[in-house]
């Protein structure tokens, strides 16, 4: 088997292998650096790459094996998207002001990682503090997309999209505050799950929007993210708002594949709107003939308040971001530019080290709190996130799951969305809201519009991971689009 093939198999399909002897760690960890080392220079995916670290592993793993002993992903490489926090690995959240920060400790999903057996292979590339939807607000690079190299791969885990799809990772870790796992994940080409906020713990976690924020998988298909969210999930004593429930059996309950035939699925009509480009709505509505084909009931829902979830997301996100940005002062870690005085120095460490778009956010947000500002703007968007949320349980009592795009649109090129903010921010229209009400979402590849991959988001209730993963293993069983491979230079893989 050849280093591409090895690097484009499925994380169940590699661990029969490692489990059967007929593939070694090293060996599968090998290919990667190898894959790595010969597309990161086009990608830009990784911000760093820990390539001992992971041969190390890889040989513990390998020796486990030969004393008899297994775990849920041992052998298996690994990306972590770098805002999440990897003791003794710099954590850089693509930002200038911890460009050089080397966390102490594990983020509680690192920790359960590498108790499941995983092999790290690095840290990807993000928008600056996860604020952006194209991983060009990266203090460092901009990551390209591998289906074409002049366009964006998403963002803010565009580094971790990217990697998945190019076969520079086995799968990886990203977060999700606005439709960052999903996002990418829909333009790359790759599945992106969005868990219930509380399934997986925040600890480690460097904040942008704490009410927000939850950490995300990203595969190439729905088996590997059952795997990588089992592995993961569950309640953690240092994070107060992860949830007490027991976690399934992701994998076994997926696996009990009982069709799809009964299964309801809600079509939100404010889903199906103008702006969205014809090849994704045809890719979308192909789809969902699919599902009905199979036996699922489409039936029309509404979601009424779905048009205010672009200004109540970029209310209460900025506010949080504001607040949750406030640490980085130049006083206890991070980048420090001395001044004549403390103020100075807060000044310049903060007009150094953030980049523009993170100012844009903290302006916006320190506004929304400012006195006279905070009833009009933030209480009143918190009482329309409660309208919205009632939009979905009310829509959810009549159907199992929702179906709708993932982005109104395909990757669009590079620089394109760079000098209109408003626009950037419409690329998360069909994601914001899921964050906004807490529940759970996923993006499975569903088709191509103009040769660029488009992603079908399908929406559960909270803690509904279980039949969002069986929805979608049962939807991927009937179609091919996740093996599809991007067209990469030859001559950067030595061919």
């Amino acid at each position: 088997m050849n280093t591409t093939e090895l690097c484009y198999l499925s994380i169940h399909v590699a661990l029969d292998l490692l489990r059967r002897g007929a593939l070694s760690a090293r060996e599968l960890t090998q290919a990667y650096l190898e894959r790595i080392a010969a597309l990161d220079g086009l990608l830009h995916a990784y911000i760093t790459v820990t390539a001992e670290e992971a041969l190390e592993q890889a040989r513990r793993a390998d020796e486990r094996r030969a004393h008899g002993e297994d775990a849920p992903l041992l052998g298996i490489p690994l990306a972590i998207k770098d805002v999440i926090c990897t003791r003794g690995v710099r954590t850089t959240c693509g930002s200038r002001i911890l460009e050089n920060f080397v966390p102490p400790y594990d983020a509680t999903v690192v920790v359960r990682l590498r108790q499941a057996g995983a092999v790290l292979l690095g840290k990807t590339n993000t928008d600056e503090f996860t604020m952006g939807s194209s991983t060009e607000h990266s203090a460092f690079f901009t990551t390209a997309n591998p289906w074409d190299l002049e366009r964006v791969p998403g963002g803010s885990s565009g580094g971790s999209a990217a990697a998945v799809a190019a076969g520079c990772a086995m799968g990886a870790l990203g977060s999700d505050t606005g439709g960052s796992v999903r996002q990418p994940a829909a333009l790359c080409g790759v599945v992106g799950l969005k868990p219930t906020y509380g399934r997986v713990s925040r600890y480690g976690l460097v904040a942008h929007g704490s009410s927000l924020d939850q950490i995300g998988v990203l595969t190439r298909d729905v088996h590997d993210a059952a795997l990588l969210l089992r592995a993961i999930a569950g309640r953690d004593p240092h994070d107060a708002t992860s949830l007490d429930a027991p976690v399934p059996d992701y994998v076994q309950e997926m696996l009990q594949d009982t069709g799809l035939r009964g299964v309801k699925v809600g079509v939100p009509r404010e889903y199906f709107i103008a702006g969205i480009e014809p090849g994704v709505e045809s890719a979308v509505r192909e789809a969902l003939r699919v599902m009905e084909e199979a036996g699922a009931n489409l039936i029309e829902v509404s979601l009424p308040h779905t048009q205010y979830g672009i200004p109540i997301y970029y209310l209460i996100a900025t506010a949080e971001a504001s607040s949750n940005l406030a640490r980085y002062d130049g006083v206890r870690y991070g980048l420090r530019v001395e001044g004549t005085d403390m103020w100075q120095t807060f000044f310049r460490t903060r007009a150094l080290g953030f980049g523009r778009e993170v100012k844009r956010r903290i302006m916006l947000g320190t506004y929304a709190l400012s006195a006279g500002y905070y009833d009009a703007y933030y209480l009143k968007a918190q009482k329309a996130r409660t309208l919205l949320r009632q939009d979905f349980e009310r829509a959810l009592q009549r159907v199992d799951v929702l179906a709708c795009p993932t982005t109104p649109g395909v990757a669009f090129r590079i620089g394109q969305k760079l000098d209109d903010p408003l626009q950037m921010y419409l690329s998360d229209v069909f994601t914001v809201s899921l964050n906004l009400v807490g529940m759970c979402g996923i993006s499975v590849p569903c088709g191509f519009a103009d040769g660029l991959p488009v992603g079908l988001q399908l929406m559960g209730p909270p803690l509904g991971e279980a039949i969002l993963l069986r929805i979608a293993h049962a939807y991927q069983q009937r179609t091919e689009w996740h093996t599809y491979r991007p067209p990469l230079p030859i001559q950067a893989l030595g061919g």
